[in-house]
């Protein structure tokens, strides 16, 4: 199964550290993947939640760990240009496809077979079908 941090969360959420490049290179070095919020803003791409905060190098976001996930239509423009960019948008979606062809399920949507299970302790989802899951927790599904 995949292990992905939500926003370099490992043991739940600690909000002023999410996104940040060190926090980030923590849950790498735990050996977990990591989801990360990509902004594209003034010619540059941007790590953080609800707005552009932290500013990132494209070679950064090129690393096989990472599942960026696009948070304005420019950064979904703009990642699409380098194939070695794991990407995706989506909002409140049921599902979106990344570019590496995983099932990026929204919380609450599984089972749904070989997809990726966002947050799914939030609604107690069946992960036992799913690829990989995606949670702040995700020491929970070692």
């Amino acid at each position: 199964m995949i292990l992905i941090s939500h926003r370099g969360n490992i043991n739940g959420c600690i909000p002023e550290l999410e996104n940040t490049q060190g926090y980030i290179e923590i849950a790498i070095a735990n050996g977990y993947n990591v989801e990360i919020d990509v902004w594209y803003w003034k010619d540059n791409f941007w790590l953080g939640h609800d707005k552009p905060q932290y500013p990132i190098k494209l070679k950064y976001l090129q690393r096989e760990e990472l599942w960026c996930h696009a948070k304005n239509i420019e950064a979904l423009i703009e990642m699409s240009k380098y194939s070695n960019i794991h990407y995706f948008w989506h909002q409140e979606d049921n599902i979106t496809l990344t570019s590496k062809n995983y099932i990026w399920a929204y919380p609450g949507k599984q089972p749904i077979k070989n997809s990726i299970a966002v947050l799914p302790e939030i609604y107690n989802d069946k992960v036992d079908v799913c690829k990989g899951v995606c949670s702040d927790n995700i020491e929970l599904y070692k």
